[in-house]
């Protein structure tokens, strides 16, 4: 009863060695072995866990495993069969099992098949991106890895540079709007001088309080020279009205300056220097903000130049010398094994059910 299991796992063993060993197409594979150098040494490194272990920087991990995803990409498949006409290496040549099918088909089968022979792995040990390209011609398999190189290392640019290009955009549109923020603060300062009439508000009044205390010390002392001609002078007496007149003169004075300086109904010299003031801080804070912005769009201008990557090749895309593709003694052994390990549980579950019809 177990026959023709046993008939059917040596008809696949046979057939499978039989593909493995004859029929299957040889693929030749060129492998390369890249990093990513970037230009700016100065700029801080991040750590992370994996970092930790392998002793390459997170930053650099990040960018290799972008590179990794944009060249086992759909973009990156159809700008490739652009270039090296892969749709129809792959569907016109090696065996009926292991080429494409369909010359014309989907896209995401193309893409499904496309990923078989295409491999891109980051080694987390040494934190070096391995290439690996499958092909039925030891030309087009260097080609394929050569172009690959080529076009991770152009769109890791691209990346890089159209960020620090909108960062400088950004930072140029920030300085052309705090300029013009400055010129109208300027102008501001400038159209109150000339409402006022003052150039610098703050030495008027610092003249005119002067002006007060010359006034008060002379007042004091016309006080103080009344109270001595009091003491020896009739109450009428010429010199006595001659120094009352002085006073009242000085103390109208007094208080006309104080009124210009300070009153409470405001509309004074020291309102004055608190708008004046104000709008001068305005002015000078405008005129910080432009200075601080200025720095920070040469800084991005210097990181703009610094975002290249450069491919650093540890190993060059090889041109393949003998095909490491199938590996054909292995997967026959793998085959066959597989079908003495169904045939076996097969058998299993055969005597199990004839125990039970018993």
């Amino acid at each position: 009863r177990s026959a023709p299991v046993l008939w059917a796992a040596a008809l696949f063993i046979a057939l499978s060695t039989a593909y493995w060993l004859a029929v299957a197409s040889d693929r030749y594979v060129s492998e390369a072995r890249v990093t990513l150098a970037r230009a700016d040494l100065s700029s801080g490194q991040t750590m992370d866990f994996a970092s930790l272990i392998s002793g390459a920087t997170g930053g650099n991990r990040a960018d290799q495993l972008l590179l990794r995803d944009h060249l086992r990409s759909i973009d990156m498949l159809r700008k490739l069969d652009a270039e090296l006409k892969l749709r129809e290496h792959f569907s016109g040549q090696g065996d009926w099992l292991s080429r494409l099918w369909q010359t014309d088909a989907p896209i995401e089968e193309f893409h499904r098949h496309f990923l078989k022979r295409v491999s891109v792995e980051l080694d987390e040990f040494s934190g070096v991106l391995v290439i690996q390209a499958q092909a039925y011609t030891p030309e087009m398999a260097q080609a394929i890895t050569t172009a690959l190189l080529a076009e991770g290392e152009r769109h890791m640019n691209a990346l890089g540079h159209e960020l620090a290009q909108e960062q400088v955009q950004f930072l140029e549109r920030q300085v052309g709007e705090l300029n013009e923020r400055v010129k109208q603060t300027r102008a501001a300062v400038l159209s109150y001088q000339n409402h006022k009439g003052l150039v610098s508000p703050q030495a008027t009044a610092e003249n005119l309080a002067a002006i007060v205390a010359r006034l008060e010390a002379q007042l004091a002392e016309l006080q103080t020279r009344r109270t001595g001609l009091q003491s020896f002078l009739q109450p009428k007496a010429p010199q006595l009205a001659e120094v009352n007149a002085q006073i009242a003169a000085v103390e109208d004075q007094l208080k006309r300056e104080r009124a210009r300086l300070a009153a409470p109904e405001g509309g004074t010299l020291n309102k004055t220097v608190e708008e004046f003031q104000r709008l001068q801080l305005d002015a000078e804070f405008a005129q910080r903000v432009l200075t601080t912005a200025l720095t920070s769009l040469e800084r991005g201008r210097v990181d703009a130049s610094r975002t290249l990557k450069k491919v650093q090749v540890m190993q060059s895309p090889n041109l393949p010398e003998h095909p490491l593709q199938p590996r054909r003694l292995y997967n026959a052994t793998v085959y066959a094994l597989a079908a003495l390990l169904v045939a076996g549980v097969l058998q299993l579950l055969l005597a199990i059910v004839r125990d039970h019809q018993d």
